[in-house]
């Protein structure tokens, strides 16, 4: 295209190529920063998610027989199955049949919490406040999960920087002048840039994923029953 606008009369070098390049700067921060920080959310998910777990399993621990063991039981099962779900890529009918079985994890631990209290345990409350932080931790970690970047943010992303590739290549093409080594650079590091963006936006498949390590230690003291 610029080769061919060439010579023509009126026809000027133009500073749009800059001006794209500015705007793809701008979405990259805003894309990446965006991002990182929805990584840090379930990064922080997961921590919080096994602080309330291992609460919990602490409080059932003060319980007496046979609420205890069955507490506890259900508990490291429910760890378990948080540990395993996320150490593999769940494929969307794995995670629906996980969260089924989490329900039944959650209405067995009430029921057993309800036992607990009307057997007079001197730690109800403690109790009762584990659960529901156990439950409302499970809401917050599926909320993180499935926060995404909208998709117009991803659209508006790749046109820019397809166009700035574009005016940059008709700028160089216009004033006679070809860098190639720049010009694959320049791509190179646009491409490299947009796919952590989005590989940090896809917790399901991407390369970069969310350490299960807290879950994975709170594992470790818990007796299999």
């Amino acid at each position: 295209m610029g080769r061919r606008l060439r010579g023509k009369d009126g026809v000027k070098p133009s500073k749009f190529d800059d001006a794209s390049i500015g705007l793809l700067s701008l979405l990259l921060a805003f894309s990446f920063g965006t991002s990182i920080a929805k990584h840090d959310q379930r990064r922080l998910a997961v921590v919080a998610d096994a602080n309330a777990i291992g609460d919990f399993y602490t409080g059932a621990s003060m319980l007496k027989e046979p609420s205890r063991t069955k507490l506890q039981a259900v508990i490291r099962q429910y760890a378990q199955l948080r540990f395993d779900l996320s150490r593999r890529r769940p494929r969307p009918e794995d995670l629906e049949e996980a969260l089924t079985r989490f329900g039944r994890m959650h209405d067995q631990m009430s029921a057993l919490v309800q036992q607990a209290l009307s057997e007079g345990t001197p730690i109800a409350v403690p109790l009762t406040n584990a659960l529901n932080s156990v439950t409302s931790n499970q809401t917050s970690r599926l909320a993180a999960y499935r926060d995404r970047l909208p998709g117009s943010i991803v659209f508006l992303l790749y046109t820019c920087a397809i166009v700035a590739a574009l005016l940059i290549g008709r700028e160089q093409g216009v004033e006679g002048s070809t860098d190639v080594a720049g010009m694959v650079c320049f791509i190179l590091l646009v491409s490299i840039a947009v796919y952590v963006t989005l590989d940090l936006n896809r917790p399901e498949s991407g390369l970069i994923r969310v350490s299960q390590e807290p879950i994975e230690r709170l594992l470790s003291p818990m007796p299999i029953q």
